[in-house]
């Protein structure tokens, strides 16, 4: 049994959460997001791939290949259904929102998927896209994306080939934390990741 670190009302909908590559389930941008939700009646379920997991006691390992993590997320949603009822939404940030989209069509309990700060390509390599399964994905999605995002702009994500089940919300000028400049784009960082979770609110309400 893994650790699972729940947010808001027991007795609201439930969207299973995880990391990023580099940042706790506990970090800082994931506690602001999940209490986001919690205002917003979500309940959040997080949790830690292993390699996370084991900086907790003193060992550094680098993240793993994307698709080695996929069965870890599919037992942790196991885990959530057991202690919470099904059906979920799934997703993550960054790397955790790509494991989630691998694993989604594949899980009978996932009724949607949430992606925050999709890492369409590595940085400055467009040309070395990572949505060759989103092509074909099947499960209603949200992408909540800023377009100042290394690892994705509007401009790059244009060019690729993109299931229609997946719908695409662009913060102006959010970063891979959907953080805008304020001065160049008008917003905040407060108003970008509030936006961020009415839509993520509303997309997980339609579906669980």
């Amino acid at each position: 049994m893994r650790d699972l670190l729940w947010t808001g009302p027991v007795d609201g909908p439930v969207l299973v959460l995880a990391h990023g590559a580099g940042a706790a389930m506990d970090s800082t941008w994931m506690n602001r997001f999940c209490d986001l939700l919690a205002d917003r009646g979500i309940r959040t379920a997080r949790f830690e791939f292993p390699y996370m997991a084991a900086r907790r006691e003193g060992r550094r390992l680098p993240p793993p290949r994307s698709d080695t993590l996929i069965d870890d997320y599919a037992d942790a949603v196991r885990q959530v259904v057991d202690e919470a009822g099904g059906p979920v939404v799934i997703g993550g940030k960054s790397m955790g929102g790509r494991v989630a989209s691998m694993a989604v069509d594949g899980l009978a309990d996932a009724a949607g998927l949430v992606c925050l700060s999709y890492p369409f390509h590595p940085p400055a390599a467009p040309d070395k896209p990572r949505t060759a399964h989103l092509e074909v994905l099947r499960t209603p999605s949200l992408i909540v994306q800023g377009t100042r995002d290394p690892f994705g702009t509007p401009t790059d994500v244009a060019g690729y080939v993109l299931s229609d089940a997946i719908e695409l919300r662009w913060l102006e000028d959010g970063d891979h934390d959907l953080a805008p400049r304020a001065r160049e784009s008008g917003f905040t960082r407060v108003q970008h990741l509030a936006t961020a979770a009415d839509a993520v609110s509303e997309f997980v309400t339609e579906r669980v």
